[in-house]
């Protein structure tokens, strides 16, 4: 029993580390979405699910020490839902971000971006011309296009530079105009637009200007650079997140096996002792 209490207590502090690396999760989405992605409402259910296994874990650990049968029951209820909730928002998160990539362009090192290669719920949420305002406003301030330029010997990069630059999402589809619309480089954030067929083609190409207040905020291709973004970010933490749930599992399972032969013990020691205090010789019974 005591074995039992020292393993069941060992896989909540083991829960506790993992709760760890989710709620970083959480925390370097939030730096990302205040500094790049520019979508706000995207690391709150990591930092909710990172807490609450914090929470719980302590909980679990008290009543393995205490031996609190209503605290281990409350652990492993409550263990159950956070782990439901944990492989749900990994669905969620592989489901709203299945769609869409970057373009590769012809003798250039970055990719274009287009809106119509996105679909489902995140795509309709960022192009939302309300949300897409104060997603627009968040890349404008962070000035990300601003920090892209790059000066070598005092001078703007050169162009045969710049195409061979590996550019973020951000940086491609909201800082620069589209590559066909044919405009000609003069430095990172500076474009002189011509009039062109592909230009007609494309309204993006309308929707450039060199005004740094304006450039490309407002096109298709700046909220498919967004949508690329985040798929990028949501990616990398789906892959912590799949690793630690993995591990949540087993280790729940191996808390239920523990508890149930804690409960089992608990029940069978009286029964035990009357055994033993029967099989004791007459002589010695008190």
């Amino acid at each position: 029993m005591r074995t039992a209490n020292h393993l069941i207590g060992t896989l909540n502090f083991i829960t506790f580390l993992l709760s760890i690396p989710i709620l970083g999760g959480g925390i370097w989405l939030s730096t990302r979405a205040n500094n790049t992605d520019c979508l706000t409402f995207l690391q709150w259910p990591l930092i909710i699910i990172g807490v609450a296994i914090m929470v719980i874990s302590l909980a679990g650990f008290a009543g393995a020490c205490y031996r609190n049968t209503f605290l281990m029951y409350l652990y492993l209820w409550a263990m159950f839902f956070i782990i439901a909730t944990l492989l749900g928002f990994v669905i969620f998160a592989y489901v709203v971000t299945d769609k869409g990539s970057g373009r590769d362009v012809l003798n250039r090192g970055y990719q274009d971006y287009y809106l119509p290669d996105y679909s489902g719920w995140l795509k309709d949420r960022v192009a939302d011309d309300g949300y897409w305002r104060k997603i627009s406003s968040c890349i404008r301030d962070s000035n990300v296009c601003r920090k892209s330029g790059r000066v070598t010997g005092g001078f703007p990069e050169i162009a045969d530079a710049y195409y061979q630059r590996k550019l973020s999402p951000i940086e491609s589809g909201c800082c620069k105009p589209p590559t066909e619309c044919g405009f000609t480089y003069m430095n990172e954030t500076t474009w002189n637009v011509i009039d062109s067929a592909s230009a007609a083609n494309n309204r993006d190409c309308s929707r450039w200007s060199n005004d740094q207040e304006q450039l490309c905020y407002s096109c298709n291709s700046c909220k498919a650079g967004v949508l690329a973004n985040v798929k990028k970010s949501w990616r990398k933490v789906s892959i912590i997140n799949i690793v630690v749930l993995i591990i949540l599992v087993i280790a729940y399972v191996v808390a239920c096996a523990a508890f149930r032969n804690n409960k089992r013990m608990d029940n069978d020691e009286p029964y035990g002792e009357t055994r033993m205090e029967k099989a004791r010789p007459s002589w010695i019974r008190f």
